[in-house]
C-alpha cells in the first residue's frame, strides 16, 4: 500500500483537518493527540455527521449529535453507531502528515 501525503503539520488547525483522497468514499479526519497522529472516515456510521468537530476522549472521537464514539487507532464504535469507521494508517514525518491508502 503507498503512503501518500496529505497535509502540512501547520495545515492542521487545532491539530485536525478534513481531507479528500481519490479513491476514498468519505472526507477522512487528520487529528493530532498528544504525540500521535490519528486518521479515520469523518462521518459516523450511525447518522452520518461529520465526525471532525467532536471532542476527543482519550482514545475516542465523540460523535455531537448522539453521542456514538469512535476508537481513533481502530474506529471500532459505541453504540447507537451500527458500524465501524474506517481507520488509517497514519505519520508525521518532517512536518508532513502521510496516509496509507
Amino acid at each position: 500500500m503507498p503512503w501518500i501525503p496529505v497535509a502540512t503539520l501547520e495545515e492542521l488547525e487545532n491539530g485536525r483537518k478534513v481531507v479528500e483522497v481519490a479513491g476514498e468514499k468519505t472526507p477522512i479526519l487528520i487529528l493530532i493527540a498528544g504525540d500521535e497522529v490519528f486518521a479515520i472516515s469523518d462521518i459516523c456510521t450511525h447518522d452520518q455527521n461529520p465526525l471532525s468537530d467532536g471532542p476527543v476522549e482519550g482514545e475516542f472521537i465523540k460523535c455531537t449529535r448522539h453521542g456514538a464514539r469512535f476508537n481513533l487507532r481502530t474506529g471500532k464504535a459505541t453504540l447507537p453507531a451500527p458500524r465501524p469507521v474506517k481507520a488509517y494508517k497514519a505519520k508525521l514525518e518532517g512536518g508532513q502528515v502521510w496516509l496509507e491508502v
